[in-house]
């Protein structure tokens, strides 16, 4: 089984020494990624993307890996400084205030006319619109609430490519087709877990995300426009690691670490559901490539089906599946 140059649309490296810790996680098997910018404090400057770009190069040392640095939003950029950015960038990254880990800085309230100045510069200047789609309002309904926010988004600014990231919702789903400028990322464990795993019996709080998991037929339906690689989904892992501590403690912290094993899981679920590879390798590394105008670096991971036992840990991190057993390892990664 043979992957080509796999991307991750959405990953989480954190700082310091959690991002020396985790990156080679991912840059070991991915090509490349869209690096969050929710730091403490957020990257929303020339200096500091072009700063955190190079802490990330430090901390994989010799792998091939392209970071996408992302900018977390603010209204007050305008077309001027967005031009002088827009060579060490892919995306800019919206969050609503509040809505998730170290977001406080967000938007509050999306009035459109509000937003104009920024988002037309965006269009103008082809950098796409990544955004953290929730409400503040009831946890299950917070994706599907905020549908509307898209919509007013997309037809307003019908130029400007906004992405829908870890879409959780058959309503989200929905929502792509019904305008040419939306797209979308999905997440590994949204495509495989609903909220009974995560609190239907005892808790298992890393399995604790943002947006939280939803029902079964939301799950379907995230799983059926993945298997077929609809061409406006990409593979975007949500991988977000927080210290063990952190995630089993009373304000257990968002976000599930999935970068050591997400092709391995991949690979399994598209098998187990007979989809042919092809639509694994679109969904994994095509699809993106065409969204955002990428070419990543050649990488060639080559899995094979032999039993491999997911680590309890990762240097302090516990990851989906930790002493689980998949059916799929990676047998080597060339470039």
């Amino acid at each position: 089984m043979q992957l080509n140059a796999p991307l991750d649309m959405h990953l989480h490296l954190r700082d310091g020494e959690m991002l020396e810790n985790i990156a080679k996680c991912s840059a070991s098997t991915f090509s490349g990624a869209i690096i969050m910018p929710n730091l403490v404090p957020p990257v929303s400057t020339k200096e500091e993307v072009v700063a955190y770009k190079q802490r990330i190069i430090d901390a994989i040392g010799d792998e091939r890996f392209t970071p996408y640095m992302t900018l977390f939003f603010k209204p007050t950029y305008d077309k001027a400084f967005l031009a002088s950015v827009r060579d060490e960038i892919t995306a800019i990254k919206l969050y609503p205030a509040g809505i998730t880990t170290n977001s406080e800085g967000g938007v509050s309230g999306f009035d459109v006319e509000e937003l104009r100045p920024t988002l037309e510069a965006m269009s103008e200047l082809e950098i796409p619109l990544c955004v953290h789609g929730e409400t503040n309002g009831f946890v299950m309904d917070r994706e599907a609430e905020f549908v509307s926010i898209y919509e007013r988004l997309a037809t307003a600014f019908p130029k400007l490519k906004i992405i829908m990231e870890h879409i959780t919702t058959k309503d989200s789903v929905e929502a792509l087709d019904r305008f040419e400028n939306l797209y979308a990322t999905i997440t590994l464990h949204h495509l495989i877990i609903t909220l009974d795993d995560v609190a239907g019996g005892m808790l298992k709080p890393h399995l604790f995300c943002k947006p939280i998991a939803k029902r079964p037929h939301d799950r379907d339906a995230l799983l059926k426009i993945a298997l077929e690689a609809h061409p406006k989904v990409m593979f975007g892992s949500d991988s977000a690691p927080h210290p063990k501590h952190a995630k089993e403690s009373c304000g257990c912290a968002a976000g599930v670490f999935t970068a050591p094993i997400a092709l391995q899981v991949l690979t399994e679920l598209f098998e187990k559901e007979n989809a042919p590879l092809e639509k694994l390798q679109a969904f994994i590394s095509g699809n993106a490539q065409n969204i955002y105008g990428v070419t990543p670096l050649a990488k060639t991971v080559i899995l094979e089906k032999k039993r491999f036992t997911v680590p309890s840990d990762y240097n302090g991190v516990v990851p989906m599946y930790a002493d689980e057993t998949l059916a799929y390892s990676i047998k080597d990664v060339r470039d």
